[in-house]
């Protein structure tokens, strides 16, 4: 949980500059912002910015700052240009999973620099809080906070000139997704699988700054073609299932793409599948799809027991690219995903 507490407030001279800290807390990767006076017309504009380009960032405003402060279970963290500077505290900082960031307006509360764990500064020469936040979110981070998707309602379509807009399909909820696979004829069995596959792959995803949502979405439905098929087909099966549902093309590519570590186009015609590369390309398919190889039915296991698994079944070159896929994502996590 990355939270910010905005202190110093003042709705009628800088709220442009407090829309600011909160945009810059939305995109950098924080959930929720606390701001110390009422404003709600800020909540408006905030929580407006969240419905059309997505994201569950939370905000609320008229808060007890000291309450906040102290009732925080994590550590408090203060950018204050008088701070220790970051190059010397971020290694520190950034093995904390639970922060609360107070920024300031001009003048601060002496006491805030006593109540927090850390007093923080990012250059010590006058500058915005709005860049200081920035600063400070990307470098805890390590920059992850680049590669997060939001499911909005419009999705901005990087170009080198011009701009491009595209209007996104709604993601189902999670209760929706179970619906489907019921309604669709999964048994109990394999919708408990899905359930424990979306947890683990939830906990993958928050590690590695992937798009939450989606990966849930995806995760939950990875196996809704075992309605119709629990042979290899059944990624096939459950990608036409997902176009027939009018789910998003990112999700149909998660549930076509999760077998294992994939299928590769000569593997494909040898198995007597549409020949096709059926390899997971995106952070989110390759989540889903070695999240399905860590749960056994419901049970979480180690990737030597796959590996173990496919080699006895002679899969060589399969449980290579197991291992491969592990390897990427453990790094990219920062952590063995065996220890999840």
């Amino acid at each position: 949980m990355i939270a910010i507490l905005r202190l110093g407030h003042r709705p009628d001279r800088d709220k442009r500059v407090t829309t600011h800290v909160a945009l810059v807390a939305r995109a950098f990767g924080a959930d929720k912002i606390f701001v110390d006076r009422e404003d709600k017309k800020l909540e408006q504009t905030i929580r407006d910015v969240c419905r059309r380009f997505g994201g569950n960032f939370e905000i609320e405003t008229g808060v007890n700052w000291k309450g906040i402060i102290r009732e925080w279970n994590g550590k408090k963290i203060h950018l204050t240009m008088y701070g220790k500077p970051l190059r010397e505290k971020i290694d520190e900082i950034r093995k904390e999973r639970d922060i609360l960031i107070i920024v300031g307006a001009e003048k601060v509360p002496g006491e805030v620099y006593k109540m927090v764990d850390y007093n923080i500064s990012i250059g010590n020469q006058p500058h915005s809080e709005v860049s200081a936040l920035a600063i400070f979110l990307d470098r805890y981070t390590n920059g992850k906070w680049e590669y997060k998707k939001f499911d909005g309602e419009i999705e901005i379509i990087p170009s080198e000139k011009g701009k491009k807009v595209v209007k996104r399909k709604k993601l189902p909820s999670e209760e929706e997704c179970i619906d489907m696979l019921s309604k669709q004829g999964c048994s109990q069995e394999v919708i408990n699988h899905c359930i424990s596959v979306k947890n683990l792959a939830v906990k993958i995803a928050e590690l590695a700054g992937a798009d939450v949502e989606l990966v849930k979405v995806g995760a939950l439905l990875h196996d809704i073609g075992r309605s119709r098929t629990h042979g290899i087909l059944h990624g096939i099966e459950g990608a036409k299932i997902a176009r027939e549902l009018n789910l998003p093309d990112e999700v149909v590519n998660i549930i076509e793409r999760h077998i294992g570590a994939g299928v590769t186009k000569e593997e494909a015609v040898k198995l007597g599948l549409p020949p096709k590369d059926y390899t997971p390309k995106t952070l989110e398919e390759k989540i889903v799809a070695h999240a399905d190889n860590l749960i056994d039915g419901n049970r979480k296991q180690k990737i030597s027991e796959e590996v173990e698994r496919q080699l006895k079944k002679g899969n060589k070159d399969y449980a290579e690219r197991l291992m491969k896929l592990h390897r990427e994502l453990s790094q990219i996590c920062g952590i063995d995903l065996d220890e999840i």
